[in-house]
């Protein structure tokens, strides 16, 4: 059994510690760029608001009616705020039906409000949107070092107990959040991913810290890296659903407000696409990590046979990981047959995560069974 390596592992603490610093640095990126770019969008909005009815008013266009107008000052629907993605009611469909209102830009201001798509638009750098992206870099491969040295000093993969499962997870949070940018524009959500990202390793450090240390006899087969890195790796995708669908249900409070005709009091959520297109990034996502925790769950069973004889035995964390399997088996079955979509879909999603958090935080630390080598003290 190989010997402790001590500064390997003073090592890794001190990388932690600078890991954790950069990603507040890009956190405060992040909210810097939600606020700087929210007031952007509103006053191009308002530019465009007095605009338009110059712009008619100049070339003999009656000028169209505002609804609303003398309760809220808010423009008619379908009126140039709209054009802009930023709907004041529902819009009139054929034969005067309702259509649901999005945020899909168009006309001046291309980029400032995400579309459905979330490619990147071609419109003003967001300057701090790339600070934000650029610390989150420098941080995971920080963290990474971090993780790196915490294996080289147990001679073993790093996620043998509660500390490193959460600070491995908390790399593969930031990673798979850096992977799915390099595809999709989803800087908008980087405060609240790296906001989870403190969290787990706030919790780590503190609640979960534990010493380099050898692996109890059970855990000493190489079905710890398949079992666990899937699990990982899984939860990072769900940490990544959860904040979309926290999004979802705000910008469906906000899309309903406007169409009622309320003000809009959210401002952030310009740069947020709508309900419809964060509900349908998260049900992907949720469909690959769902495959992800169904290899868990099997794994864990092959792993469970090795080492005590038996697939299944009720123990705890097993039936709580069956109920997470449960729980998204249900949400994307509700979702492509039973036409469970909008919030409902979305307090699945949180629900499904909550489970998660549940089986991780709760059921390792103060539940007893065959996995509870998984707790503090590992």
């Amino acid at each position: 059994m190989p010997t402790i390596n001590e500064t390997f592992a003073l090592y890794s603490e001190r990388f932690m510690l600078l890991a954790g610093i950069a990603y507040v640095a890009a956190l405060i990126a992040f909210a810097w760029d939600l606020v700087t770019n929210s007031k952007t969008a509103r006053t191009v909005q308002h530019q465009a608001l007095y605009a338009a009815p110059a712009a008619q008013q100049a070339t003999g266009d009656r000028v169209p009616a505002r609804a609303g107008a003398a309760g809220h000052g808010r423009p008619e629907p379908g009126g140039p705020e709209t054009a802009l993605g930023e709907p004041d009611g529902a819009l009139e469909g054929p034969e005067g039906r309702a259509e649901r209102p999005t945020n899909r830009p168009s006309g001046s201001a291309p980029g400032l409000v995400a579309d459905d798509s979330m490619r990147y638009g071609l419109a003003g750098p967001r300057k701090p949107a790339r600070i934000g992206v650029a610390l989150t870099v420098l941080a995971a491969a920080i963290h990474a070092a971090a993780v790196l040295f915490r294996g080289l000093a147990a001679g073993r993969v790093p996620w043998g107990n509660m500390y490193e499962f959460c600070t491995t997870g908390a790399l593969v949070v930031a990673v798979v959040f850096l992977l799915v940018l390099t595809r999709k524009d989803l800087r908008f959500v980087g405060t609240f991913v790296i906001g989870l990202v403190l969290v787990m390793l706030t919790a780590a450090s503190v609640a979960f810290w534990t010493p380099a240390g050898h692996l109890v006899p059970a855990l000493q087969s190489y079905w710890l890296v398949i079992h666990v890195s899937i699990a990982v790796v899984s939860s990072a995708l769900f940490t990544l659903t959860f904040a979309l669908s926290v999004l979802q249900l705000l910008q469906s409070r906000r899309e309903a407000a406007l169409a009622g005709g309320r003000a809009d009091r959210v401002a952030f959520l310009r740069l947020v696409p709508s309900a419809l297109g964060l509900e349908n990034l998260a049900y992907r996502i949720n469909a690959i990590a769902f495959i992800g925790w169904t290899l868990t769950l099997m794994f864990g069973a092959i792993w469970a046979e090795k080492a005590w004889g038996r697939f299944w035995g009720w123990d705890t964390k097993e039936v709580w990981t069956f109920v997470i399997w449960v729980v998204y088996a249900g949400y994307l079955h509700a979702r492509a047959t039973k036409g469970w979509t909008g919030t409902r879909a979305a307090w699945l999603s949180i629900v499904g995560y909550l489970c998660v958090v549940f089986n991780f935080a709760i059921v390792n630390v103060f539940f007893s069974g065959l996995h509870s080598y998984a707790g503090v003290g590992s």
